[in-house]
């Protein structure tokens, strides 16, 4: 008989707001989730209202983390310390190594009148988050996506189906999955996923039950026991992200843009910062 992964915890996203003023939903990275080991921080910022998020995220630094922004509508304007710019469109993908240090900033855009998107935190390693930075950007068309029957589909960012479909992002410190799933009401969708991973489920569109029969509403994160299969069915038109990833089991110093493992390296970073010593092109 087949275990099916189980829901740990369901958490509700909270309002909040970053950079200049952008509002969104702060789902990990709250006093209720701080992380989910590997995953530092999730947001989730959607919007048909300018004044919500015109200031965008001007110039400020990153070191010790990977930050990861996926556009769902709209389109993010951003340009870097290292000679990286370009615009994020709708459906497309950035995943950013901050490494040792990188200044960013990102300005988003209406598109259609709408604004609409994910950025998530990914830790690095103690042995890699001193590399050097790293810029992985694809768009809508790049990105593979498996058409299950009944009109399910996955969108496979990273991480591999177990229909064999690969994602466009590679990392090979936390082997993530990062799935952005479509899946019409009254059918289901069975995969498999990692054991060892964390992992967790957001709904943003629709109601999803597991297995289990237990549901998850729009605005919902689950996070996931260990079981290998995952069995997943849509009570209402549903579309929801799962993203796993290996934990590091290492410790977290976090300081604003700054994540390391010690409070001397998190000092280190803001003089290194002061002093102009991030990484330039």
């Amino acid at each position: 008989m087949t275990t099916y992964k189980q829901i740990k915890q369901l958490y509700r996203g909270l309002p909040a707001a970053d950079g200049d003023g952008v509002k969104l939903t702060r789902i990990i990275g709250t006093h209720q989730l701080p992380d989910l080991d590997p995953f530092l921080l999730l947001d989730h910022f959607s919007s048909d209202q300018a004044n919500d998020y015109i200031g965008g995220f001007p110039p400020h630094p990153h070191r010790g983390f990977e930050t990861v922004t996926y556009m769902l509508k709209g389109k993010m304007r951003h340009q870097d310390s290292v000679g990286n710019n370009g615009v994020i469109e709708d459906g497309g993908i950035q995943w950013m190594t901050a490494g040792k240090g990188i200044i960013h900033s990102e300005m988003p855009e209406q598109s259609e009148g709408l604004l609409s998107g994910f950025q998530l935190w990914v830790n690095l390693p103690s042995t890699a988050k001193m590399t050097d930075p790293v810029n992985q950007e694809k768009t809508a068309n790049q990105i593979p996506v498996e058409s299950r029957g009944d009109g399910a589909q996955l969108k496979v960012i990273a991480g591999t189906t177990s229909k064999g479909t690969e994602g466009v992002i590679k990392n090979n410190y936390v082997e993530p999955n990062y799935w952005d799933i479509t899946l019409p009401a009254g059918t289901t969708l069975q995969e498999t996923i990692d054991p060892q991973h964390n992992a967790f489920i957001y709904v943003y569109e629709g109601q999803i039950e597991l297995a289990d029969q237990s549901a998850i509403q729009a605005g919902y994160l689950a996070t996931l026991d260990n079981q290998e299969q995952l069995l997943i069915r849509a009570q209402q038109d549903s579309r929801f992200i799962v993203v796993s990833g290996l934990p590091l089991n290492e410790p977290i110093e976090r300081a604003g843009p700054f994540v390391m493992n010690t409070r001397a390296q998190i000092q280190q970073a803001f003089d290194d910062y002061q002093a102009g010593t991030f990484a330039k092109a």
